[in-house]
């Protein structure tokens, strides 16, 4: 693809899982369609799995991003970093989890000083790195903290046939509606429509904001958080000019007609979110973390311990995550020189 910006980075996850195998995959199939990339990781490290899975892949070293590019259409241009013990495929080591962590420092470091324009993060195992102190519920939390964000950032699972976005992330039914107010759906509806102009190249978002109970309450009788949380929100952002409608009942706004009248759906916890995107393309569903000053793509599952260092890792959530981490950079170039 042509290139007008800097690489992207890719971080190397947690070692034991399948991050490395991916990441492998994914250059090897799809160099030709995604930006030229470097991964922070071990090169020996990566060499030696390259041979075991015999994917015939040449890992070079290099000491700066700036190399990227003339070496990635015949290596895998790796920046090194120490593990400080050896990796077995699919058992944590919290000896390591200071390399993991070092590697997503160092990504924030080379997007913040513009010699990559976007980081992809592999997949971490968050008991390994909690054993050495790591203090951040996850990866976006973490991301947030190293860029000085003080607002809450917002996860978006994107596909090619859906974008989501749970307004309340990781936490129980309970405190879900705990922390349900019309200041965050606000809040995150506003950080959505930023990054779908500014990163997708959409001139007029529209979205689409899922009710919280079933039938979107059915006029009070089957719950009234429409009324006192929904509503009220919805109307604030119309206020502001905001293209946005609801609260859709969310077992009628997923079918394919349906998704053709918004650009992303506003959901008021975890599965009402994903589990439509994952139904629909489990296999290329990518995440996205919105209001970072940086682009933050992920592939939208887990370190898979289980089948790590078998060789029956699917690449290909990452190869969507590295496609759009380079298409978002392109359309936040082109709105910056427009």
């Amino acid at each position: 693809m042509t290139q007008t910006s800097p690489p992207t980075v890719l971080t190397m996850g947690e070692p034991g899982g399948i991050g490395s195998e991916i990441t492998l995959k994914a250059w090897h199939s799809a160099r030709d369609l995604v930006q030229s990339f470097f991964v922070i990781d071990s090169p020996a490290r990566l060499q030696k799995l390259s041979d075991c899975l015999k994917l015939d892949i040449n890992v070079v070293e290099i000491s700066s991003p700036d190399e990227t590019l003339s070496k990635f259409d015949t290596a895998l241009p790796v920046l090194p970093i120490k593990l400080a013990d050896q990796v077995v495929p699919g058992e944590l080591n919290s000896k390591n989890a200071a390399a993991v962590i070092l590697s997503i420092e160092q990504a924030v470091k080379f997007v913040q000083s513009g010699e990559a324009c976007a980081i992809i993060t592999n997949p971490i195992h968050k008991n390994a790195l909690y054993k050495t102190g790591f203090s951040h519920p996850g990866h976006t939390e973490f991301l947030a903290s190293l860029a000085g964000v003080k607002s809450e950032p917002v996860m978006m699972l994107a596909s090619e046939r859906l974008r989501v976005i749970p307004v309340t992330r990781h936490v129980g039914i309970q405190e879900a509606l705990k922390l349900l107010t019309p200041e965050l759906i606000i809040e995150t509806a506003l950080i959505a429509e930023a990054a779908l102009r500014q990163d997708f190249g959409i001139i007029k978002p529209r979205l689409a904001i899922a009710a919280l109970n079933p039938h979107a309450g059915e006029g009070g009788t089957m719950g009234v958080e429409e009324k006192t949380l929904i509503k009220s929100a919805i109307k604030e952002l119309q206020s502001q000019g905001i293209s946005v409608t609801g609260p859709h009942p969310s077992d009628t706004m997923f079918h394919e007609q349906a998704r053709k009248a918004y650009d992303v759906a506003l959901c008021m916890y975890h599965d009402q979110a994903l589990i439509p995107i994952k139904t629909l393309d489990f296999d290329s569903a990518v995440n996205v973390t919105l209001g970072l000053p940086f682009i933050r793509t992920s592939p939208d599952h887990g370190t898979a311990l289980d089948i790590a260092g078998t060789g029956e890792a699917n690449e290909q959530s990452l190869v969507a995550a590295l496609k759009l981490a380079g298409e978002m950079a392109q359309n936040r170039i082109t709105n910056i020189l427009t």
